[in-house]
This record gives structure tokens, sequence and C-alpha cells, in this order.
């Protein structure tokens, strides 16, 4: 059964999907990365989105030969999966291995509407 904030919230996580796609089409990686970590933030509180965002920076990691990024990602894969549900998230955190997968973060206002409209 999916979370009514799993189904509000998916548009926003898409569109970052969507974006990610566009970078990595154009040849920008780090563009790209920056779009999965904006669905990172948005998405995190869903199970669902919380995974396959990881999913597609563990595939972004294979890509781009981020030994660090790939292994990050398997722990957060992980994580993901098993806390998610639980609330167990680190607020804002943007979901790479070049931060603690235990980090507090600022979640810009936009980011924070979003997520607060989602919630209703």
């Amino acid at each position: 059964m999916t979370s009514n904030f799993t189904r509000n919230i998916a548009p926003h996580v898409q569109a970052e999907l969507e974006l990610a796609d566009k970078s990595r089409a154009s040849g920008d990686p780090a563009n790209e990365f920056h779009h999965l970590e904006n669905a990172h933030i948005i998405g995190q509180e869903s199970t669902y989105w919380h995974v396959n965002v990881h999913w597609q920076m563990l595939k972004w990691a294979v890509r781009n030969c981020g030994g660090k990024e790939f292994l990050g990602q398997i722990l957060r894969l992980v994580g993901a999966a098993a806390l998610t549900a639980f609330g167990l998230i680190p607020q804002g955190n943007t979901g790479g291995a070049n931060v603690s997968p235990f980090s507090v973060m600022p979640i810009k206002a936009e980011h924070q509407t979003i997520i607060s409209k989602a919630k209703r």
C-alpha cells in the first residue's frame, strides 16, 4: 500500500529524476548528481523514493567510477530500505557518500514547502 506522502511527493521526485536524466544525456555528471541529491532530500521520507534515489545514485557511481560513492550507496540502500519506515532518516541529508549518512542538514525553503505540502 502506498502512503499519501509517497503518492503526493512522486511528481516532485520524478521531476528531479528527469532533470538528472537530462543532465546525464548532456554529459554533465555533476549536475546529474545535484538533481539526484535534490530528489533524495525531497523524497527521503518515503521508503519507495528513498530506496529508488539511492539506487539511481549507485548507478551514477558505477557510470562515473566512484568507488567511495559506490560503497557508500550500497550501505545507504540497505539503510534506506530498513530504516525509513521507522522515521530514522536525517532530515535534509543529500544522500551522497561525501556526507555522513547520519548528518542532519538544512533544507532549502523550496524543498521544505514541497515536503510540507506533500504531507497534507
